[in-house]
């Protein structure tokens, strides 16, 4: 006869607490805690957590006698092939299992930001190209890819989405982040986290929160930011993926809050987190961010203290391995708290069944199949974004010789996050094949284009292209990725000059810039035949530019993020209100060269005049706005129609606009369809200065635009919110309802 907790019938939550009345002190806080086989990476100076890099001549049985909560990063440590990972993770949970009477297995986590962050596995476009394709239902897709190749191979966790709105474009983790509006962060990281969690692999929401806000968008430095903007701008995207995404994981971010730091913040991660939001799954410590308590924050003097702090606050499981939760007593009641939601995870996914065991045909694991290299360039090429072009691009039959330069033109790293395995892993690996195929832009443009001659002089060419922008990496490799933060958004490594000297040839210029942030572009796109963005854009990348430029493909992106003008003038979000707007207070004009949601197509497009139900509705109400859309051009492409909101007086200074509701409209040539957005009112709530957030009457206008620019907006639609003003929860609608017929 089974236990109660063995009982596949029952609950996940009345079978954990059966097996949590169970379990030791011991056994329970082993539940908290991860190891990370063969890593030997540490938090820092004169820091020693107590990794451990398992082997097969470990006893495990003496290790591990309590049971293990989770195993950090089995593939995405170092360059394993597939099937070879697979069966050393079965055989390593097979160990696992045996050194603990209940016969648990572990949790394995593992990043997969940009796809599975393995060796030979497909690499996907980096988030900040997920938002310039604005296209949530294919991220879905792609998610639901990844979470079955990691789940095939007994993966169990991925440590994704990134859903931290870009406040500071020098932050050097503004690459894995989807944009700078909360919008479009909500609903493509929401996307994503349903594909993800559609293939059984729990999504984790990162970063919990203000880590983008940080001052001076140094990595890890503290968030200077308003109660109002946390609550506006950085928290939606979570809740919308809590809510509507079902995500079962949370990291905490290594930041501070007005000088709490997140890990040890009962209001974010408790009261908001659970108790409003009605989050019931696992909030997981980002890496070495319970330790960070003591030795960064100097919230304490011990890696106990940081244990009960983190522990207190809401933080359920230490990663990457095990420091503080293993340093000393810690209060049942909390323990009791986080080991029933981890093993109530864990009954969820299977792992407390008396039948489970890992994948059976991991053997053949291939994380790069057709399928996913296919979804791979279609998102790729739905991300290129055409800034500008004088008619040089598409690049036309009578072009015979193009001189292809830049530092980028033929460097594979110009596709690749520093989350991709090659630029996160490799780089130590040096003697280790890529592993996948990553055509350079130069190799893309031969096969694309295979009639025509390619040099190196700008003078004996018809067309110059010129491919500048980031190699990512990690602290200070790399001028883009985690801990490569910019001092200005000046184009690095002095390729500017090379841009320049181009230019002088006389010969047109087609500036390609591939890279993981907006540079400032401001001294060169009105001198440059056309210019071209791509953001990091995966293994396919080369061949969606290359497409591009040939005009293969119809560019369909739109910039996730605003393009400055000058390196120092800004950094700024389209998210500003009137006084963060150009006027007369100042000598410095933070309007962008390129606005956020701009993009251009090698077609064009009518905007018939809307038609509106309902002008005046209740602030409890909804109106459905209707717009048809004409290809007037003489090839198929695709028009993203983009909604903003403008509200003209409010209890706090509001931004002058802001996206709450967007749709890609794919159309032949000479084809309409009708867009319908169905606007509840509560996507005009607002936070007002007694802390609720708040529906009010009064006049608003719904802005019908091609970009977040007042010059580009096609229509100004007025309506009038009518009734009493309201207050909103948890209960609110997030998102405008879209359909295209």
């Amino acid at each position: 006869m089974t236990d109660p907790w063995q009982d596949p019938a029952l609950p996940a939550g009345v079978r954990a607490a059966d097996l949590l009345a169970r379990m030791t002190t011991e056994e329970k806080v082993a539940q908290l805690y991860s190891v990370w086989p063969g890593s030997n990476e540490t938090p820092g100076r004169d820091m020693a957590p107590l990794q451990h890099a398992l082997s097969e001549d470990i006893d495990l049985t003496r290790l591990l006698p309590h049971g293990l909560g989770q195993l950090t990063r089995p593939f995405g440590t170092a360059p394993v092939d597939p099937a070879e990972g697979a069966a050393r993770l079965a055989s390593l949970q097979e160990r696992i299992r045996s050194a603990n009477r209940f016969r648990l297995p572990a949790l394995a986590h593992e990043e997969c930001l940009t796809g599975f962050t393995a060796w030979r596995a497909t690499v996907f476009p980096t988030p900040l190209a997920w938002g310039a394709s604005f296209d949530p239902a294919l991220v879905k897709e792609m998610a639901a890819a990844i979470g079955a190749s990691m789940r095939s191979v007994g993966v169990h966790q991925g440590l994704a989405p990134v859903l931290d709105v870009v406040r500071d474009p020098r932050w050097g983790r503004t690459e894995e982040s989807i944009g700078e509006d909360p919008y479009l962060v909500a609903t493509v990281g929401t996307a994503y986290v349903q594909g993800l969690e559609s293939a059984g692999v729990v999504a984790t929401l990162k970063h919990f929160a203000g880590y983008s806000a940080s001052r001076g968008a140094r990595n890890h430095a503290p968030a200077s930011l308003g109660p109002r903007e946390l609550a506006d701008v950085i928290l939606p995207p979570f809740e919308m993926a809590v809510r509507e995404g079902g995500a079962r994981s949370v990291m905490a971010s290594y930041n501070d809050l007005d000088g709490l730091p997140a890990h040890a913040h009962r209001r974010l991660l408790t009261e908001l987190l659970r108790e409003e939001w009605q989050f019931t799954g696992t909030v997981v410590a980002d890496y070495f961010g319970v330790s960070f308590l003591e030795t960064a924050h100097g919230l304490t003097d011990s890696p106990a203290g940081a244990a009960g702090l983190a522990l207190a606050a809401g933080v359920d499981v230490e990663l990457p391995a095990v420091r503080c939760y293993g340093a000393g007593p810690l209060n049942e009641e909390f323990v009791d708290r986080a080991a029933l939601r981890v093993l109530t995870q864990k009954c969820e996914l299977g792992l407390l069944d008396p039948d489970w065991a890992p994948p059976a045909d991991s053997a053949s694991a291939d994380l790069d199949p057709p399928h996913m290299r296919t979804l791979a360039r279609q998102l790729a090429e739905e991300s290129v974004v055409l800034l500008a072009n004088g008619g040089t691009l598409p690049l036309a039959s009578g072009v015979r010789r193009i001189a292809v330069l830049g530092p980028l033109a033929d460097d594979p790293a110009a596709m690749l996050g520093c989350y991709t395995f090659p630029r996160h892993v490799l780089l130590d690996h040096p003697e280790v094949e890529m592993g996948v195929d990553v055509p350079t832009l130069l190799e893309a443009l031969r096969a694309e284009l295979p009639d025509v001659e390619f040099t190196d002089d700008p003078v004996a060419a018809d067309v110059c292209v010129v491919a500048v922008g980031d190699r990512s990496g990690l602290f200070g490799r790399g001028t883009s990725g985690e801990g490569c933060d910019a001092a200005d958004l000046e184009l690095p490594e002095g390729q500017g000059e090379l841009v320049d000297k181009t230019l002088a040839s006389g010969t047109p210029v087609v500036l390609v810039v591939l890279s993981g942030r907006p540079y400032a572009l401001g001294r060169w796109a009105d001198r440059c035949a056309a210019v071209v963005q791509a953001f990091f854009a995966g293994q396919e990348g080369g061949p969606a530019v290359a497409g591009v430029l040939s005009g293969r493909v119809n560019p369909s992106g739109r910039l996730p993020v605003s393009v400055p003008r000058e390196r120092a003038g800004q950094p700024w979000t389209y998210l500003a209100p009137p006084l963060g707007q150009r006027g007369e207070a100042s000598n410095l004009d933070p309007t962008p060269l390129f606005p956020f949601g701009h993009g251009l197509s090698y077609t064009t497009y009518d905007w018939q005049t809307p038609s509106v139900d309902d002008t005046a509705f209740p602030t409890d109400g909804e109106t459905t706005l209707r717009l048809t859309v004409r290809n007037t051009g003489e090839r198929a492409g695709t028009e993203v129609v983009q909604l903003y909101l403008h509200d003209p007086v409010g209890k706090v200074a509001r931004p002058v606009a802001r996206l709450v509701g967007y749709a890609r409209v794919p159309l032949e040539a000479g084809a309409s369809a009708e867009v319908h957005f169905t606007v509840p009112a509560d996507l005009a709530a607002y936070t007002g200065p007694d802390g609720d957030r708040i529906v009010e009457p009064g006049e608003l206008e719904l802005r019908l635009g091609a970009s977040s620019a007042e010059g580009e907006v096609r229509y100004a639609v007025p309506v009038t919110l009518t009734g009493p003003e309201r207050v909103v929860g948890r209960e609110r609608r997030m998102r405008c309802e879209v359909r295209v017929k």
